[in-house]
């Protein structure tokens, strides 16, 4: 705790953070081991240290700043277990959002979902380099135009959603479930590039598709029908 107040006064720029963990081993899965007592194996002798594993997940009990030091923060931890109902429903979402064929286009997919956009755009040309299947290129081209088009660099998201397209053409029909969000996605990027004729050339296949292939209470007939409305709405 000492060296923690001493950083703290000797740096007045800087912001000294505590954090305090608490453990209780009831809440810990049999099935895994979240963390490792290291003592023996440490550098500093005498220090007891603590292993955790990438995975495992503390919730945030209090923020407080202390009494004596106004440029320290003490943040008071305690672990989860695989047993928690909200981080069961947060991985569970996450699992979700970031589905995938393999663990290396789900961790694409987080990547962009967090704008990690450079290093996701070199995963996904190696994924593209070593892709075995139509299926894969297709996907990867698609994920490149999402990528494009967050970076702002319109024209090439619109390139890499035509070559995702060229793909998919080539094997299902046209009414197949999966080109209704190239189709959507290409709408946006002529949206935002303020070419609504175009944007809406291309939300009205997405539409036109989604209406013969999904039921009409689906929510996403309702995100189509909205961005439609979107354009219209900008062109006045």
């Amino acid at each position: 705790m000492h060296f923690v107040q001493d950083s703290s006064y000797q740096n007045t720029d800087n912001i000294s953070v505590i954090f305090i963990m608490t453990i209780d081993p009831s809440k810990i899965s049999t099935s895994s081991t979240p963390f490792a007592m290291i003592d023996e194996y440490t550098a500093i002798k005498g220090e007891k240290e603590i292993l955790f594993t990438m995975h495992t997940v503390f919730r945030v009990i209090e923020i407080k700043q202390m009494a004596n030091n106004n440029r320290l923060w003490e943040i008071q931890l305690t672990i989860t277990g695989d047993s928690d109902p909200q981080l069961s429903t947060l991985t569970n979402r996450i699992e979700e959002e970031v589905r995938g064929s393999t663990g290396w286009h789900r961790m694409g997919k987080l990547m962009l979902k967090v704008g990690n956009l450079n290093p996701a755009e070199e995963l996904y040309q190696e994924l593209l380099k070593n892709a075995s299947t139509d299926s894969d290129r297709a996907h990867i081209y698609h994920q490149l135009g999402r990528l494009k088009d967050q970076q702002g660099k319109y024209q090439e998201a619109v390139k890499f959603y035509e070559k995702s397209l060229e793909i998919k053409r080539k094997t299902p029909p046209e009414e197949d479930a999966s080109f209704p969000s190239t189709y959507s996605n290409i709408g946006l990027v002529y949206k935002n590039m303020g070419k609504y004729s175009k944007a809406l050339e291309f939300y009205e296949k997405s539409l036109k598709i989604t209406e013969i292939s999904l039921p009409p209470n689906h929510p996403s007939l309702a995100t189509s029908y909205n961005n439609i409305g979107e354009v219209y709405s900008n062109m006045g």
